[in-house]
C-alpha cells in the first residue's frame, strides 16, 4: 500500500479542514464540569495484609489503652450512652469491637447533589472529586501581589471554581474575606459559594452554631426533606493531634450528622511535632484519631455519611516549619488509602500543596509530587486541589489555574488507557505506511482533540516563538488565563425567591450575632 501525503488521502477519508480545523478546535473553551473521576489505574499499596493488620491492631490498642480526649460534655454523654468507658472526666476508651460495629454503618458510596443536577457527583470507591483549597488568610492577586483578601476576591475564586472543568466544587472560604467580621463571615461565605457556582460546596464548621446556620441556608436552597436523603454540602472537622477532639469541632460535626450531611473527620498531622517522628507510627496514631471521629458520627446518627480525613504535613527538624511534597507524605497517603479501604469508608486527602512563597519550581515540584501520590493512593475527596502555597498562608490566582490544569491532566491519566479506537488507529498505520505522517489523516482529525492532553498554560513552542510572544513565564500566562476566565464568567442565576430568602436569613442572623474580630481557619 502506498503512503499518503498531506494532499493525498486514502479513499473514503477526508481532511475535515486540516490544520486550520485543528487550530480552531484547540481555541475552543469548554467550561462544562468533568464528571466524577472514575479511576481505572492500579493503586499503589505498599503495605502487606499483615502490615495493614498491624496498623489496625496498634490503632485499636491506642483507642482501648491510651484513649481519646473528647472535650465536650455532650459527646461524653453520647459515648456513655453506647457503653464506652470514660476516665478522668473526658478521656474516652473505646473497645475495638464497638468501633468496628459503629463504622460498619458508614456508607461506602453516595452521590453529592448540586443545585444544578448536571453537576451531581457519584462519590466513594473508585470515584474521586477535586475540591479547591480553603482557609488562606492572604492571596496573590491578578497582579501577583500578596495582600489581605476581601469578599470580592473570594467571589472571584468561586467564579473560577465554577468555570474550571476539573474542579468539582466551589468549596467555601478559599480565602478569608477580611472586610467582614469573623462572626458574620460564614454567612457571606456560604452565600458566595451558592450564588457564584451551581456545583457542590462546603460548609463552615467554625462553631456548632455556624454549622447550623450553613445547614439552614442549605434548607432554603434545597428543602428540609431533601437534605434528609441527599448529601449536598460537606463539613470539615479537624481533630487536635495527638488524640483530642474539641467542643468546636464536635458541635459542628453533630450539626452535620443530624441533618444527614457528610463530614470529613480530619486529624491535623504535623509529622514529628504532634505525631511520632516516624511514618508508620504516625499513621497508627492518625488512624486511631480518625476512627474515633468516624465512630462518633454514627453515635450521633447511624447511617449518616462520613469521610475518613486527614491533613498531612511533615515538620522540618531544622526549623520546625511544615513541609509539603516530602516522600513521607506520599507514603502516608498510600497507607491511609489502604486503611480506609480496609474499613470500607471513603476518604479525604490534600492535594497540590506547596510551601514556596511564589509560583516557582519548588511549588511545582511539591504540588506535582503530591498530586501523583494522591491519584495513586485512591483518595476520594481530593481537597486543596488548587491555589495552595506558602503552607496554606496564601491562595495564588496563578497557581489556582495551573493546579486545576494539573488536576485535569491527572484526571486523564487516572482514567487509564483508552482502547475504543484501537482497531481504527491500526488501520491508519496501514494507510500511512513507512515514512509518512498522520497530521492530515481522518483518524487524527477525528481524535486529536482528546488523543493527547495539550496543557494550555505550558509553553512547548520554540525559543524564538516564545521570545516573539513576549517571553512570558508560567505565572504571567496563568494570570492572563485567570483574568480571561473571569471576563467570560456568567453567573448561574439562583431562583429569585431563594435568593431573597437567603438574603433575609443573612440579614436576620447578622442582626442577632455580635460582631467579632477573631480569626477562624479550616484545614
Amino acid at each position: 500500500m502506498s503512503k499518503s501525503t498531506p494532499t493525498e488521502l486514502p479513499k473514503g477519508r477526508t481532511r475535515r479542514g486540516g490544520r486550520a480545523a485543528l487550530r480552531k478546535q484547540r481555541a475552543k473553551r469548554s467550561n462544562v464540569m468533568l464528571p466524577s473521576l472514575k479511576r481505572n489505574l492500579p493503586l499503589v499499596e505498599p503495605m502487606s495484609p499483615e502490615q495493614i493488620a498491624r496498623i489496625d491492631d496498634a490503632s485499636m490498642a491506642i483507642l482501648e489503652e491510651v484513649g481519646v480526649v473528647f472535650r465536650d460534655d455532650q459527646a461524653i454523654e453520647d459515648w456513655k450512652s453506647v457503653g464506652a468507658e470514660v476516665r478522668d472526666g473526658d478521656r474516652v476508651h473505646l473497645d475495638r469491637e464497638l468501633v468496628r460495629e459503629l463504622i460498619k454503618s458508614i456508607p461506602a458510596t453516595f452521590t453529592y447533589h448540586a443545585r444544578n443536577p448536571d453537576n451531581n457527583l457519584p462519590f466513594g470507591k473508585e470515584h474521586s472529586i477535586f475540591v479547591p483549597m480553603t482557609g488562606a488568610p492572604y492571596l496573590r492577586d491578578l497582579e501577583d501581589k500578596r495582600r489581605s483578601p476581601t469578599m470580592a476576591d473570594l467571589a472571584d475564586f468561586h467564579k473560577l471554581s465554577h468555570m474550571i472543568p476539573a474542579l468539582h466544587s466551589s468549596a467555601h472560604h478559599i480565602v478569608e474575606p477580611m472586610d467582614h467580621p469573623v462572626s458574620h463571615r460564614h454567612l457571606r461565605i456560604t452565600h458566595s459559594s451558592i450564588k457564584h457556582s451551581d456545583k457542590v460546596f462546603m460548609g463552615m464548621t467554625t462553631s456548632g452554631k455556624n454549622a447550623e446556620d450553613v445547614l439552614d441556608m442549605c434548607v432554603i436552597l434545597f428543602g428540609e426533606e431533601y437534605l434528609e436523603t441527599h448529601p449536598v454540602v460537606t463539613g470539615n472537622c479537624n481533630g487536635n493531634s495527638p488524640l483530642v477532639w474539641d467542643e468546636t469541632m464536635l458541635s459542628a460535626m453533630r450539626a452535620f450528622n443530624r441533618r444527614n450531611q457528610p463530614v470529613l473527620c480530619s486529624p491535623f498531622v504535623l509529622g514529628g511535632a504532634n505525631t511520632p517522628a516516624s511514618t508508620a507510627p504516625s499513621v497508627a496514631q492518625l488512624n486511631a484519631e480518625a476512627l474515633a471521629g468516624l465512630a462518633y458520627t454514627q453515635v450521633v446518627r447511624k447511617g449518616c455519611p462520613a469521610i475518613y480525613g486527614h491533613y498531612l504535613a511533615t515538620v522540618s527538624m531544622a526549623s520546625g516549619s511544615p513541609m509539603a511534597g516530602t516522600p513521607e507524605i506520599s507514603l502516608m497517603n498510600y497507607m491511609i488509602g489502604q486503611m480506609a479501604r480496609h474499613y470500607d469508608v471513603p476518604w479525604r486527602t490534600s492535594n497540590t500543596l506547596g510551601g514556596a512563597k511564589t509560583l516557582d519550581a519548588q511549588a511545582g515540584y511539591e504540588s506535582a509530587t503530591t498530586l501523583m501520590a494522591v491519584l495513586h493512593s485512591g483518595a476520594n475527596y481530593i481537597w486543596h486541589s488548587a491555589g495552595w502555597n506558602e503552607a496554606g498562608m496564601h491562595c495564588s490566582m496563578a497557581k489556582f489555574v495551573v493546579d486545576a490544569q494539573q488536576c485535569a491532566m491527572g484526571y486523564r491519566m487516572a482514567e487509564g488507557i483508552r482502547w475504543d479506537d484501537f482497531d481504527e488507529a491500526l488501520s491508519a498505520i496501514r494507510d500511512i505506511g513507512p515514512g509518512g505522517h498522520y497530521l492530515g489523516h481522518a483518524h487524527t482529525l477525528e481524535k486529536f482533540a482528546d488523543a493527547f492532553v495539550m496543557p494550555k498554560l505550558f509553553d512547548n513552542n520554540s525559543y524564538e516563538q516564545w521570545v516573539a510572544e513576549g517571553s512570558q513565564d508560567i505565572t504571567q500566562r496563568a494570570l492572563k488565563e485567570a483574568q480571561d476566565l473571569l471576563n467570560a464568567y456568567e453567573e448561574p442565576k439562583l431562583d429569585i425567591a431563594i435568593e431573597e430568602a437567603l438574603q433575609d436569613y443573612i440579614a436576620r442572623r447578622e442582626r442577632e450575632i455580635p460582631a467579632s474580630d477573631a480569626l477562624n481557619q479550616d484545614f
